[in-house]
């Protein structure tokens, strides 16, 4: 019988083929009690699992293929800092040591220790990491029973010659290799969201894709046949024959809408009435560079700079280094605008050691509106300037711009531009070379769309953050399943401040006399679906994942936006949901 099982979409696209199941190693781990003066021995068994990982890990990273995605071998790095983590070590061994546990049964006792703080972090992206720890345990509790994987399952590869879809728990970037090569053409995961580093590998080898199936591993039986909609987030197993053709013919025809996406790369970004529009891409890596340049961006629209700040197991990221990250990514968009977000974290997920904080000396009763993004940067101005100056150094070789994220109040502007005048002042002082720089805001919260006045008289440019303007505005944690249904970017408040902070942008100048620049960088921008909606309310700047740029571009290229403005305004006046479906339809027709 035929079963539908939903999930998110985190890469389009349709694949179809036979599961292979890769069952979790935790559901198989003995827990016993070792015997006394064994203890050294099982510390010992560990400290082996440990460098037996770190050797597969070198090799998988050594045998990168030259056309692999960049983040692949950035994430292969998380993973070895995470496995160098006292969390994982130190800690697992007093497990062992005090309680006697066995080596497997420490490790995912320290798994819950971890996962825990993990999932008492409000920002979605970061919560996700705990995904890596997950990864970095799992390997080490396979290299702990003496096998891997993935290894097994590979050799199924053109097995009666059918297609093979990969169904998991979870999987981690770095086995993902096994995409790169051939062997599976698409995947389903339990866990994860849209920010979870496989997800962004999904998009970046562009191989459909759908997480957050829940119990898809538990439903699904090995060789069944799988449907993944990775447009709709939908999983078919055991489809009938006429669906299973239906979605043969509509991968067919997905494959030639991307060989014909390709094209567009050179073609400049212009709606039929000839208005100019800015495609720019979201990068977490200086290596993701590669692949904005490959889909034709204009720039890069938004730099998260948590990457180089995550997963330390000592110090922060110093001036330097991060002035050499900051660097390359402008050496390498060649003279194209980069904008660059300062730190985005704070509250439940401090940047030091997560060891020195075990004692809870940083909890929140409620970490979502606690000390996080730019109110983090100005709790600590000395680690902010440390960044400041790292941008102003890096500015002196290409169009630079700042964006702060998360502000609300005029004291924080007031602060920010404090501490950047202060930076440049060290740079003086040490006698060392910086450039000129834009300062934007990041718009987020409801309250900023409120203070957009004030903002547009001290900012140059400003870049909508949907994500979190929707999680904000309907006071919605997306990432928590009870309530994500409710996460809706087309609600009627969030349109309407969107449509309020696109129609102030372009009826005012910043500072310096000029128009004010506005830009979407959420999950909004990268949606074709909404594009014409985003064009009728006025918007020409949109940053999204290098992977969703094509697609968007052509609705670009399709749209008339004289024609679109009337029937946006005609969208942002519906409150009711059928009258509002009605207006949408409009838009697109």
């Amino acid at each position: 019988m035929s079963v539908q099982i939903f999930g998110i979409p985190v890469s389009r696209g349709v694949a179809v083929g036979r599961a292979v199941l890769l069952t979790s190693a935790r559901l198989d781990v003995a827990h016993y009690f070792i015997e006394p003066g064994t203890e050294e021995h099982e510390v010992d068994r560990l400290r082996a699992a440990r460098a037996a990982v770190r050797a597969e890990l070198d090799t998988l990273q050594g045998e990168l293929p030259d056309d692999a995605p960049p983040e692949l071998s950035a994430f292969i790095d998380v993973h070895k800092m995470l496995l160098d983590d006292p969390q994982i070590g130190r800690e697992t061994a007093a497990w062992i040591r005090q309680r006697r546990y066995n080596a497997e049964w420490a490790l995912t006792a320290q798994l819950e220790v971890i996962a825990r703080s993990f999932d008492e972090m409000d920002d979605s992206y970061l919560r996700e990491r705990k995904a890596d720890v997950e990864q970095v345990v799992e390997r080490l509790l396979y290299a702990l029973l003496g096998s891997g994987p993935l290894r097994a399952n590979a050799a199924l590869r053109g097995a009666n010659g059918d297609p093979l879809v990969l169904v998991a728990h979870d999987i981690s970037p770095a086995d993902m290799l096994q995409f790169k090569q051939g062997v599976f053409g698409g995947f389903v995961t339990d866990v994860g969201g849209k920010t979870s580093h496989t997800a962004i590998v999904a998009r970046s080898l562009d191989i459909p894709a759908v997480v957050g199936a829940r119990e898809a591993s538990r439903l699904i039986r090995q060789d069944d046949w799988i449907v993944i909609d990775g447009d709709n987030g939908l999983l078919i197993v055991d489809p009938s024959p006429i669906i299973l053709e239906d979605y043969r013919v509509r991968k067919q025809e997905s494959g030639l809408v991307r060989e014909r996406l390709k094209r567009l790369v050179h073609t400049p970004a212009r709606t039929l009435d000839g208005q100019a529009v800015e495609l720019l891409a979201n990068i977490e890596l200086p290596d993701d560079c590669d692949a904005a340049l490959a889909s034709g961006a204009a720039g890069v629209g938004l730099f998260r700079t948590e990457f180089l700040f995550m997963n330390r197991a000592t110090a922060l990221p110093g001036e330097d280094e991060q002035y050499a990250a900051y660097r390359r990514v402008l050496e390498t968009m060649r003279g194209r605008p980069v904008t660059i977000r300062t730190i985005d974290i704070g509250a439940d997920k401090p940047l030091e050691p997560i060891d020195d904080y075990r004692d809870g000396e940083f909890t929140h009763l409620n970490p979502a509106l606690g000390l996080r993004a730019i109110r983090y940067s100005l709790s600590d101005p000395a680690m902010f300037r440390v960044q400041l100056r790292a941008l102003l150094r890096a500015a002196a070789s290409g169009p630079l711009r700042i964006l702060i994220p998360m502000v609300a109040h005029a004291g924080e502007v007031r602060q920010t531009f404090a501490q950047l005048e202060l930076a440049r002042a060290e740079l003086d002082a040490a006698g060392q070379a910086h450039g000129t720089v834009e300062v934007g805001a990041m718009i987020e919260v409801p309250g900023a769309v409120l203070m957009l006045p004030l903002f547009l008289r001290h900012f140059d440019f400003i870049s909508i953050g949907t994500n979190d303007l929707v999680q904000y505005t309907l006071a919605i944690d997306r990432a928590d399943e009870s309530v994500a249904s409710l996460y809706d970017p087309l609600h009627p408040a969030v349109l309407q401040l969107l449509g309020q902070t696109i129609a102030q942008a372009h009826g005012a100048e910043n500072w310096k006399g000029r128009p004010v620049h506005v830009s979407v960088c959420g999950e909004m921008a990268g949606d074709p679906q909404l594009t014409r909606l985003l064009l009728g309310m006025g918007l020409r700047s949109f940053s999204m994942h290098p992977a969703q740029l094509l697609a968007v571009k052509q609705e670009v290229l399709r749209a008339d936006c004289a024609r679109l403005a009337p029937l946006a305004q005609a969208v942002l006046a519906e409150f009711e949901p059928e009258s509002q479906a009605r207006a949408l339809s409009a838009l697109a027709a």
